[in-house]
């Protein structure tokens, strides 16, 4: 029996993540190639993840039927918890259908082995081929380019932005709010752009994102703006939260961001890391 070929292949550029990401417009299929590379740490991952997630958001469409291609694949225990957690979130917001194909001897075997059984997995097959046609005999969901219908008007913004003058910091208050879509992300930001454009400098930011919830659907767009009004307008930012999912998920996106999250459990200790911040920066 050959021997398969050892997986390597990590730390991957942005341009050879991108060469693994295409878009077949016309089966409205992305197909994503992971043969023979080796994802060793959560930082691989997630930056692999936001490149894909970036790609699809490029394209205008939100949902896409998805073709994966697993052969000689290989996910290190360290990184599979992110890897789970980053493919589950990308099908949430993004797929209208998913299968999976391995070229590889072993899993034709496995798939020969459990047909017409109870074990048989309907999404994986051993060529791309029969992977494309399964996926072309689907229904679309899509209908259109993505149009956002608005969740929220001015009123509900203004009172979430306040400007501590004395100390130089701008609070952002998402307590209990939800960004549903990209589109709730693009209002809230034009709004705080505005705010802080008028005030004419730069603040610290002071972010509460106690139950505050970003659907999958916002998360891209989110990590853009959120990425571009610190570079224009930020001294320092703290972001506070009481052990919620969008802190752990903030906490994951910064290992391949280039950020540090700088989150506390409270506001007294949010307040406590912008006072050491501002130390820093005199």
């Amino acid at each position: 029996m050959p021997t398969m070929p050892e997986t390597r292949q990590t730390n991957l550029s942005a341009d050879q993540i991108n060469a693994r990401i295409r878009f077949l417009d016309e089966d409205e299929v992305m197909e994503c190639d992971f043969s023979d590379l080796h994802l060793e740490t959560q930082q691989e991952v997630n930056t692999f993840y936001d490149h894909l997630e970036d790609r699809i958001h490029d394209t205008g469409f939100d949902k896409w039927f998805f073709l994966v291609n697993y052969s000689n694949s290989r996910i290190d225990p360290d990184a599979w918890i992110a890897f789970a957690q980053r493919g589950k979130s990308l099908n949430k917001a993004h797929s209208q259908g998913s299968v999976r194909f391995d070229v590889s001897e072993t899993t034709r075997r496995q798939i020969e082995r459990d047909a017409g059984t109870e074990n048989f997995d309907p999404g994986l097959f051993a060529t791309r081929k029969d992977a494309l046609e399964k996926l072309r005999s689907l229904t679309s969901q899509r209908r259109a380019r993505v149009v956002h219908d608005p969740n929220y008007t001015t009123a509900d913004f203004l009172r979430r932005i306040t400007f501590h003058s004395d100390e130089d910091i701008m609070e952002v208050d998402f307590e209990n709010f939800t960004f549903w879509h990209s589109g709730d992300v693009n209002d809230f930001y034009d709004h705080v752009e505005e705010r802080v454009k008028a005030t004419d400098q730069k603040w610290f930011f002071l972010v509460n994102l106690n139950n505050c919830r970003i659907m999958p659907e916002a998360w891209v767009q989110y990590a853009r703006r959120g990425k571009a009004l610190n570079a224009a307008a930020s001294l320092g930012s703290v972001r506070f939260a009481a052990g919620s999912e969008t802190e752990a998920e903030i906490r994951q996106r910064a290992q391949s961001q280039d950020f540090r999250p700088n989150i506390r459990n409270t506001r007294e200790e949010a307040l406590a890391r912008l006072a050491e911040l501002k130390s820093q920066d005199r």
